[in-house]
């Protein structure tokens, strides 16, 4: 659609339990959370294709993406570590310093998510009704000027 962009919003999928004094950005993956990942990328291969993949510095949010390229090929990814523990304008920021690219695929984590969601959906952070783990929301902003809460149309929600 013209005079709008894509932003495809993916929750990590889900991770181990943390082990004794392991620290939260080096959990890994589950076996659920790969199948919930493959899951993902089938979905994601039928929505418009990502332009760059913007993913948090975590490793489980890292394994999800990398199932997702596996199944969508080579996409232009950098790894952001203002993701990990964003709230929902720090992730906006994160957002518009992209905003030179097409359509973009953000892998992060909650409540960060849910929040961001909500925000642009109904310009409430509020308002979230969560993102559970692999859960994909597909939003719509306009393409010029800033994005700004309440300015988006959630397209599709989707959830293994």
């Amino acid at each position: 659609m013209s005079g709008f962009r894509e932003l495809l919003l993916l929750r990590h999928a889900h991770a181990l339990a943390p082990e004794a004094a392991q620290d939260d950005v080096s959990r890994a993956l589950s076996e659920t959370g790969r199948a919930e990942a493959e899951a993902a990328a089938a979905f994601l291969a039928d929505q418009a294709r990502p332009a760059r993949v913007l993913c948090s510095p975590a490793l489980r949010t890292r394994q999800t993406a990398e199932i997702v390229l596996e199944h969508l090929g080579y996409i232009d990814t950098r790894h952001e570590a203002r993701i990990y523990e964003a709230t929902a304008g720090e992730l906006i920021d994160v957002l518009e310093d992209h905003s030179d690219a097409g359509p973009l695929l953000l892998v992060g984590h909650n409540p960060g998510l849910e929040s961001l969601v909500a925000l642009l959906a109904t310009g409430r952070s509020g308002e979230c009704r969560g993102m559970p783990p692999a859960s994909i929301a597909l939003l719509r902003v306009p393409a010029s000027g800033p994005i700004e809460p309440g300015s988006a149309e959630l397209v599709a929600f989707w959830s293994p």
